[in-house]
């Protein structure tokens, strides 16, 4: 998760072989945001009736395979570049792209440690 200035704020790592939308419900726990900015693998039911509750938008492209497509607003949807360009300068480290680490903890301190790194830089 990134904020309005493409900082990262949170993230959760999930093994290789789990879906990404699986960690969106704790990612987002306890946050106030008017408005979720993702792609198409985040389009399902369950998270929009979630953001729905919350009385957040969900700004989620229709899946290809969906029988009726739910619109998005376009214009505020270029604004998902932040994320990818914050996972790219993530990736600028070496140790990072590769994975490395062998435990879960000393992967993610590095994780904060690159963020954090970024963030003064």
């Amino acid at each position: 998760m990134v904020d309005a200035l493409g900082y990262l704020t949170r993230f959760i790592l999930l093994p290789g072989q789990r879906h990404d939308s699986v960690g969106v419900e704790p990612l987002i726990e306890d946050v106030d945001f008017d408005a979720l900015i993702a792609d198409k693998a985040f389009d399902n039911n369950a998270l929009r009736k979630g953001l729905n509750e919350r009385g957040s938008l969900a700004v989620i492209p229709s899946k290809a395979d969906r029988k009726t497509s739910i619109p998005h607003d376009v214009e505020m949807y270029k604004w998902r570049h932040l994320v990818e360009n914050c996972i790219q300068r993530l990736k600028e480290w070496r140790r990072i792209a590769t994975r490395y680490d062998k435990t879960d903890t000393s992967f993610g301190a590095f994780v904060h440690l690159s963020a954090a790194m970024r963030a003064i830089a």
